[in-house]
C-alpha cells in the first residue's frame, strides 16, 4: 500500500521532493497544486477550532528572531540533538534514531552513557562501518540581519511562540486583562534536522499552528471545562502504563497537572477526529529527560500510521511561567499582571501541532485501493477539489452545457473540470484524489436541465432537477443525506465502462512499476 500512496501523491500532485532537477536536498518538500489546497483546509480547521469556537486571537510574526530572543527563551544553549558523526567518511546520524532502529531507547538520557552504550552495542556508521564520535548539534538555522558593521545575529525561528510572549502586553491590553488568554499563530518554522529521512514527517522547513494560552496558575480551570469533563483520553504514560481515562478523572487522579491540561488535551483529540482520522491515536507523555528546557510536563499527541508506526503530530507542552520570567529578566520589561490585586506571571499551556505531519496521516488513514481503484476518502470539507464536472462525452453539445455549470459551481465551491477520457476514467481520476461529488452533464440534462451527482464512496449516483448549488453545499456540510438529494439514477454502459477502466488503469499501474 505504501508505494502505492506515494507513487500517486507524487503523480497527482500532492507532495514532490523540492530541488528535484539538482538532485533534491533532504528535509524539504514542495506541496503541488492538490497538496497545497488540502494544507490550507486543515489550517482552515484548525483556525475554526481555536479561534472561532474557542476565541484565541490571532498574531503574525516573522520568521527571523534576533539573537537575543532566543538568548532570553534557552535556545541558544538548550536546543540540541544528539549527533554522531563518522570519522571516517563524515556522515552525521541523529543517534535517537539511530539508536532507535537497534531497539535501543535514548531520549533522555546523557550523552556520556550513550557513548557507553554505542560501545556495548557497537553501533557504527551505517553507511562505511566506521566510529561515529557524539556531540550535541544545535538545529537551528543562523542568519545575520542588516549588513555590514550594523548587521546582528539572528535565526530563522525554530518555533513559532517566542514572538507571542514578546507581544504579551500588548495581547493582554487588547484582551482588556482578562485571563485566560489565548493567541495562536500559524507559519513556518526551521530547523536544521541532522538527518531527515522520514519524507514529510521530519522536514528542515515546516508548517506549525501553535496556541499560547496564558492563565492564572491558581485558577487553571477553563471556563467551560465541563464540556470536556467527560471526554475520554488515551494516556501512554511515562512509567509505560496505557490507561483510558475521562479528562475530568485524569486531573483529579493526578495523571495531568491540571484542568487547562486536559482541556488542551480534549481539543486536540478532538481536531484530529475532526479531520476523518481514525481513533489510532494516543496521548504519550514525555519523560524528564525528554523534555524541553521549558516544560515541566509535555504530552505527545501521536498518530498510528502504516508507513512509519506512532508518529508525533502535536505536542502539549505545560510551559509553567518560564517564558514571560526569562524575557521580563532579559529585556528589563515588566511582563507581570495584577489581577484581583495580585502580582504574578501568567503561566502557559502550548498545544503546538505539526501542520505538514498531520496532512501525511490524513492522506494515509484515507487512502483506499481495492486492487481495481484508488481513491482517498477524505471528508468533504477537507477534500482539495470538493466538485467534479463533466459532460458524459466530448460532443454535441454536452461540453458547452458542462462548462456552462462549471463556471456557476467554481464560483461556491473548488470544482474541476474534465473531459478527457471516458467517463468512467475520468471518474476513476476524481476518486484518486479524493473528490467527494461528481456532476455529470448527460442528454436529458440538455432536455430539461437535470444532471446526476455520483458520490465518491459508494459509486451511487442520483438525478437531480433541483437548484444544485443548494444540493452540494447540503451534502458537502453533511446537512443533506446522499440518498435524499435525488431520485436513484443507473447507468449500466457506465457501470460496465468504469469496470473496464479500472483493470485498465491498474495494468498501466503495474507496468509503469516494472
Amino acid at each position: 500500500m505504501q508505494a502505492e500512496l506515494t507513487e500517486m501523491l507524487r503523480r497527482r500532485g500532492f507532495l514532490w521532493p523540492s530541488f528535484e532537477i539538482y538532485g533534491g536536498v533532504s528535509g524539504f518538500y514542495d506541496f503541488g497544486p492538490l497538496g497545497s489546497l488540502l494544507r490550507d483546509n486543515i489550517i482552515k480547521k484548525w483556525k475554526d477550532l481555536y479561534i472561532r469556537e474557542e476565541g484565541y486571537l490571532q498574531l503574525e510574526t516573522p520568521t527571523l528572531v534576533p539573537f537575543e530572543v532566543l538568548k532570553a527563551s534557552g535556545h541558544v544553549d538548550h536546543f540540541t540533538d544528539l549527533m554522531g558523526e563518522c570519522r571516517s567518511c563524515g556522515e552525521s546520524f541523529r543517534m535517537s534514531e539511530l539508536m532507535k532502529e537497534k531497539g535501543i531507547e535514548i531520549e533522555g538520557i546523557p550523552k556520556e552513557e550513550v557513548e557507553k552504550l554505542v560501545k556495548e552495542k557497537g553501533i557504527r556508521c551505517q553507511r562505511c562501518g566506521g566510529e561515529l564520535v557524539l556531540s550535541d548539534f544545535n538545529i537551528m538555522f543562523s542568519t545575520s540581519i542588516g549588513p555590514g558593521s550594523s548587521k546582528r545575529a539572528g535565526f530563522m525561528r525554530p518555533e513559532t511562540a517566542q514572538q507571542i510572549f514578546i507581544a504579551f502586553r500588548r495581547l493582554f491590553r487588547y484582551a482588556r486583562g482578562k485571563l485566560p488568554l489565548g493567541v495562536v499563530t500559524v507559519g513556518k518554522g526551521y530547523r536544521n534536522e541532522i538527518s531527515p529521512r522520514q519524507g514529510v514527517i521530519r522536514l528542515r522547513e515546516f508548517t506549525m499552528a501553535e496556541a499560547e494560552v496564558f492563565f492564572d496558575p491558581e485558577n487553571p480551570r477553563p471556563p467551560e471545562f465541563q464540556k470536556v469533563e467527560n471526554e475520554k483520553l488515551r494516556l501512554l504514560r511515562a512509567n509505560g502504563e496505557t490507561v483510558e481515562i475521562t479528562a475530568g478523572e485524569a486531573v483529579r487522579n493526578g495523571m495531568v497537572c491540571n484542568e487547562m491540561m486536559a482541556y488542551q488535551l480534549s481539543l486536540a483529540k478532538r481536531f484530529l477526529l475532526s479531520l476523518g482520522l481514525r481513533e489510532d491515536l494516543r496521548f504519550r507523555e514525555q519523560k524528564p529527560g525528554e523534555r524541553a528546557h521549558y516544560s515541566s510536563e509535555t504530552w505527545d499527541l501521536e498518530v498510528l500510521t502504516q508507513q512509519f508506526g506512532w508518529v508525533e503530530v502535536a505536542g502539549i507542552a505545560y510551559r509553567t511561567d518560564y517564558d514571560l520570567s526569562r524575557h521580563s529578566s532579559f529585556s528589563g520589561v515588566d511582563l507581570t499582571v495584577t489581577v484581583d490585586g495580585r502580582k504574578f506571571f501568567p503561566h502557559v499551556l502550548e498545544p503546538s501541532f505539526g501542520i505538514d505531519r498531520i496532512l501525511y496521516c490524513v492522506l494515509e488513514h484515507s487512502y483506499t485501493s481495492d486492487g481495481r481503484r484508488q481513491l482517498l476518502k477524505l471528508k468533504p470539507d477537507l477534500a482539495p477539489i470538493q466538485v467534479g464536472v463533466f459532460p458524459l462525452m466530448p460532443k454535441e453539445g454536452l461540453p458547452q452545457k458542462a462548462q456552462e455549470i462549471y463556471q456557476v459551481l467554481r464560483k461556491h465551491f473548488s470544482v474541476m473540470y474534465d473531459e478527457s477520457g471516458s467517463i468512467g476514467r475520468r471518474y476513476l481520476r476524481a476518486d484518486e484524489i479524493g473528490v467527494p461529488y461528481c456532476v455529470t452533464v448527460d442528454y436529458q440534462t440538455l432536455q430539461d436541465g437535470s444532471v446526476t451527482i455520483r458520490d465518491r464512496d459508494t459509486k451511487r449516483q442520483v438525478r437531480v432537477h433541483r437548484e444544485l448549488i443548494q444540493v452540494l453545499s447540503g451534502l458537502l456540510s453533511g446537512e443533506l443525506k446522499f440518498e435524499d438529494a435525488g431520485t436513484p439514477f443507473s447507468s449500466k454502459e457506465e457501470e460496465k465502462e468504469e469496470r473496464e477502466e479500472c483493470e485498465d488503469e491498474n495494468s498501466e499501474r503495474v507496468r509503469s512499476r516494472v
